[in-house]
């Protein structure tokens, strides 16, 4: 069973699920967010998903868990911008030393609950970043979040458009556009599970119709959403 508690990183949950059957599709849906994982004994950094990310199953029957960053958050932690992980699933060693990174698989491996060393690990890297988070990324995600129109949170955020782009790529891996997409198909999905008619659902969070919504759905999340929500 999935479980997840909130985190001493901002905005962050550390999570853990069981593992997969072997060669059994991992679908993981675009959130926004990055996760640094502890998978099969290895520190690895799962990127922004622009849309669903299929994964297999490996059997492991140590299962999965990870920190979930708020979206923002996670390039100060790793020291690395977000748009070069976009899409991505990579060692965390090819973004740190190979020595350091080795030194920290090994407290994680000791640790009697794994989610806690690598909790401990993100606030530690956090409260010594070189560069803190974007300190506009706040409120450009909690109006993203609520639907609020490209130019509008530019507005709001003092920028143009075009420097919000900028400033939005280093910070989640993909301008706003696509990030309220995914925000919005998040809420809408949340709301879909808990029964509301896709009309509803529809109205509710943004979308045109719910033609539009069932277009959006397929295009992020590669599959109708009545398979998301049975």
């Amino acid at each position: 069973m999935y479980r997840e508690r909130p985190s001493r990183v901002p905005g962050a949950v550390v999570w853990r699920r069981p593992g997969a059957s072997p060669g059994a599709t991992l679908r993981i849906l675009p959130d926004g967010c990055m996760d640094l994982l502890w998978v099969g004994g290895e520190l690895l950094v799962a990127g922004p998903d622009p849309v669903a990310h299929l994964g297999t199953g490996t059997g492991d029957a140590a299962g999965y868990t990870g920190i979930r960053f708020a979206p923002g958050t996670a390039p100060a932690v790793l020291g690395v911008p977000a748009d070069e992980l976009r899409g991505l699933r990579v060692p965390l060693a090819s973004l740190w030393p190979e020595a350091e990174v080795g030194r920290l698989a090994e407290r994680v491996h000791a640790a009697p609950r794994p989610g806690v060393a690598l909790e401990e690990l993100a606030v530690r890297r956090l409260a010594s970043a070189p560069q803190p988070p974007d300190p506009a990324v706040p409120g450009v995600v909690a109006m993203l979040r609520r639907g609020a129109a490209v130019a509008e949170v530019a507005d709001a955020a003092g920028l143009s458009e075009r420097q919000l782009h900028r400033r939005s790529l280093p910070a989640f891996g993909y301008g706003p556009k696509t990030l309220m997409r995914i925000l919005r198909m998040d809420r809408a999905l949340t709301l879909a599970r808990t029964g509301v008619p896709y009309a509803a659902v529809a109205a509710r969070t943004g979308y045109a119709d719910q033609a539009h919504l069932s277009r959006e759905v397929k295009a992020l999340a590669g599959v109708p959403l009545g398979v998301l929500t049975a």
